[in-house]
């Protein structure tokens, strides 16, 4: 398979994965139009409109595998976008981006080609979509984790998990999934899906 086609189809099971993840709807935050349609601001009120739900339901219950701590405290690391961008990749979802102590300052630099994150780098998006009729579902929490150099080949050294919007640890292959999508269409950033330009932090 060419590298086009590859590209492509990664893309697409990793679009089939992720819709195909339960989301909780919600009713009072619904802008009355597609999602396609936001503007940024209307992205951004949607947002401030859900995000206490949103963080409460990625709180419940046990994390399992996934730190517990990445959940609680994700909100506390350095935000690299200024408000949800606009929908695209994951599944059609608009996103918000957090990045740890670790990987920030690299992270925001934004490079186009770039060598290895470091070590311990923890990246998380939260997640919701707005649906033809204007309803608003919330999404799962993404999470990159950065690994020591050569623990994770497979998966370019990146660990992949996700948080569906009632709390649980999801079990789709997001390390098979995640990494093809990410890897094919951002190789040469060590995997990293910027934000768009209109929302990064200090750009």
């Amino acid at each position: 398979m060419n590298k086009t086609l590859r590209t492509a189809a990664a893309a697409a099971g990793f679009a089939f994965a992720v819709s195909a993840v339960p989301a909780a709807a919600t009713t009072d935050c619904s802008p009355g139009k597609p999602g396609s349609e936001l503007t940024l601001e209307e992205g951004k009120k949607v947002y401030d409109c859900i995000k206490d739900a949103l963080y409460a339901g990625y709180m419940k219950g046990d994390k399992k595998w996934i730190p517990a701590e990445y959940v609680r405290d994700y909100r506390d690391w350095t935000p690299v976008s200024t408000g949800p961008a606009n929908p695209g990749w994951h599944g059609e979802r608009f996103l918000l981006t957090f990045v740890n102590d670790v990987g920030a300052e690299e992270y925001l630099k934004y490079l186009e080609e770039r060598g290895p994150m470091p070590a311990g780098t923890v990246i998380a998006k939260e997640s919701f979509s707005v649906k033809d009729e204007g309803k608003v579902k919330k999404g799962p929490l993404f999470f990159m984790v950065k690994v020591e150099a050569g623990s994770a080949p497979e998966t370019a050294d990146w660990n992949y998990m996700l948080v569906s919007p009632g709390g649980k640890p999801m079990k789709i292959n997001a390390q098979k999934a995640c990494s093809a999508c990410h890897e094919d269409n951002f190789g040469a950033r060590d995997g990293l899906g910027y934000p768009i330009e209109e929302v990064r932090v200090g750009q």
